[in-house]
């Protein structure tokens, strides 16, 4: 008989390994399983500005009014509720009273909670600008001594459900449940069937799909496009935040400047040395995100330039607290021959966070038994229409404690005699080697075709030619796949595809701007 887990959770950021530890805490039996062949390489490890925590300054009300205003109250209320009062007590609690992180401290002892775009208050935890890396670290460290098993390298395929898969007539005619997935062992070109009462899928984002990005190479939204196939609801997608300052720099790629930086008084210039902001919005250089990028985007079209400037050296104390606040960002910014502390960044727009997703409740439900999504693969309505700074590795944590709670207090297992139903995946009888440069000439045009039509700024003839070439991809791509011996490039670029696809579709059926969906003519 096939092993049979309790919870399968796909993702090994910060709400994947949260939620591992929380449910192993519950007894239950786990698996964790990444497609990276390095555990560590996620959206989470990348973070550098913060996390939201408590502070005896803050107030919720205070927090939900900075959310919803960021959001351009679009946000679902009732989770902005739940984030505000719950969110930042677990911080605290989970990371520096159970896990002992150590957050960046003053002089005096206390924490020095920092400030970024539209905050009203100081409530930013961090550690120097590598707050992700640390969080991971412990993470992973509490993972360890509790024994929780991680598949690196395993690649999940699909989503199996009982419509689908089962060889059981009978199971058509039952409400959509999920029992498993099928996983690529990237290493052996083997596809196993892994099934499960309950599956977690904490993917994380679709930035790969742009041509500019701070995300990962792995970022392709596989979690998005698994759940879609297998009938889940999606929503929000065209609602993509574009970080205003990832570094521009031709061997340097998908390297984020924190917006740390502007919160602690750092300037952006052109390539005269002038300040734009003020052009742009009252809180200049702290405006949110999508305004920022925006009038980045902006300035670069108007100078014909590919890139603007962000000024820390001129703002800040002096080079040595650069060095010491900023000492990722600066040791980065030298190996590409750029000393922060004598000159200028260069900086660009960049795919950033993905604020829709596989629609969830307040446990991270999704629309089909069985399956949870939490982190940035969810969509909860908390970021409504553009994400504040620093809330998304809080509402990582936050989701993946009310999942397990929910699964905890609700866990049901399915018969056995259902799940002996479901078949092993099965192979093309000619499979296909395909060359790697043919997929990366297909995944490149996608980046492009996103970044020009369905990026920063949007139009509807820019739209409806990207759903034109991705259509014509789409074609090319999925005959690709139905010969193709299956390994992880060729999935991602099907997931690609099909995310390209959904977000172009969003995009052209929202007809009004909000937030990081911005049209510059009506969309009729």
């Amino acid at each position: 008989m096939r092993k049979i887990y309790d919870i399968i959770i796909i993702g090994s950021g910060i709400s994947g390994l949260s939620a591992a530890i929380f449910l192993k805490e519950a007894g239950f039996n786990i698996l964790v399983l990444t497609k990276a062949k390095n555990v560590y390489n996620t959206n989470t490890n990348l973070a550098q500005g913060g996390i939201i925590g408590f502070t005896e300054n803050d107030d919720p009300t205070v927090l939900k009014k900075d959310i919803m205003h960021a959001g351009s109250n679009f946000n679902n209320e009732s989770a902005v509720d739940i984030f505000v009062e719950e969110a930042p007590k677990l911080v605290k609690k989970f990371f520096i009273d159970d896990l002992g992180v150590q957050f960046t401290h003053l002089p005096d002892g206390k924490i020095n909670f920092t400030e970024e775009g539209a905050h009203s208050v100081k409530r930013i935890l961090h550690y120097a600008d590598k707050t992700g890396e640390v969080l991971q670290q412990a993470l992973f460290d509490q993972i360890k001594k509790m024994n929780i098993p991680i598949l690196a390298s395993h690649t999940a395929v699909d989503i199996i459900t009982n419509n689908h898969n089962s060889e059981d007539n009978q199971e058509l005619y039952k409400p959509r449940e999920v029992m498993g997935l099928y996983v690529l062992d990237n290493r052996k070109g083997i596809v196993r069937t892994l099934l499960a009462h309950k599956i977690i899928v904490a993917t994380g984002g679709i930035g790969n799909l742009y041509h500019h990005t701070t995300n990962p190479e792995i970022a392709t939204g596989d979690g998005m496009s698994m759940a879609y196939r297998a009938g889940a609801d999606i929503i929000n997608a065209e609602l993509i935040q574009f970080h205003p300052t990832a570094l521009y720099h031709k061997d340097i790629k998908r390297f984020l400047i924190s917006e740390v930086l502007r919160g602690e008084g750092a300037k952006l210039i052109d390539h005269q040395g002038l300040q734009f902001m003020k052009d742009y919005a009252p809180q200049k250089e702290l405006a949110p995100r999508d305004v920022v990028a925006r009038a980045i985007y902006n300035e670069m079209r108007k100078a014909g330039k590919d890139y603007m400037l962000l000024d820390l050296y001129n703002f800040y104390k002096g080079p040595q607290q650069i060095r010491e606040r900023f000492s990722k960002i600066y040791k980065t910014c030298l190996k590409g021959g750029i000393d922060i502390t004598k000159e200028p960044i260069p900086i660009v727009p960049a795919a950033h966070y993905f604020c829709g997703g596989i629609k969830v409740d307040k446990n991270g439900k999704t629309s089909i038994q069985n399956l949870y999504a939490i982190g940035e693969v969810s969509c909860t309505g908390l970021h409504g229409a553009n994400r504040l700074a620093s809330s998304s590795l809080a509402e990582g944590l936050l989701w993946a404690k009310r999942a397990a709670n929910h699964i905890r207090n609700n866990f049901k297992e399915i018969e056995i005699t259902r799940l002996k139903s479901i078949p092993d995946w099965i192979s093309p009888k000619a499979q296909i080697q395909f060359d790697p440069l043919l997929l990366e000439q297909d995944m490149r045009a996608i980046q492009l075709t996103m970044w020009n039509y369905a990026g920063i700024i949007r139009t509807r003839r820019g739209l409806e030619r990207a759903r034109s070439d991705l259509n014509y991809y789409s074609y090319r791509i999925f005959k690709f796949y139905q010969d193709a011996k299956l390994e992880q490039k060729i999935i991602e670029l099907r997931n690609a595809v099909v995310n390209a696809s959904i977000i172009v579709n969003a995009a052209l059926h929202n007809k009004k701007s909000i937030g990081c969906h911005y049209v510059i003519d009506d969309c009729k």
